[in-house]
């Protein structure tokens, strides 16, 4: 099985500031479906990969939730983030 080494900059991993480089093995098969969705999504190897990775420690997390509504929540984050999320108003039907 062939592995290919990626370096990924994890500087912004779940909000948090790290700036540190981490090297990672992957084996070709998995290197071959990421540069896929690179290309579908317009993203960096790095940027993907760092996707995933937040993906995959909130799942963990939260076990219940599935992975769809994680992502749609974080859609919505970087939504209000950007200045496109509008106020919800809650009330009452009469």
């Amino acid at each position: 099985m062939q592995y290919v080494v990626f370096t990924v900059n994890t500087s912004i991993l779940l909000e948090i500031v790290l700036s540190k480089v981490l090297t990672i093995r992957l084996p070709e098969d998995i290197e071959n479906k990421i540069r896929i969705k690179v290309k579908l999504r317009h993203r960096s190897v790095s940027g993907q990969i760092k996707k995933y990775i937040c993906e995959a420690m909130i799942s963990e997390e939260n076990p219940d939730l599935p992975l769809k509504f994680i992502r749609e929540t974080l859609e919505g984050k970087a939504e209000t983030k950007a200045g496109l999320g509008k106020e919800y108003k809650f009330s009452t039907i009469k």
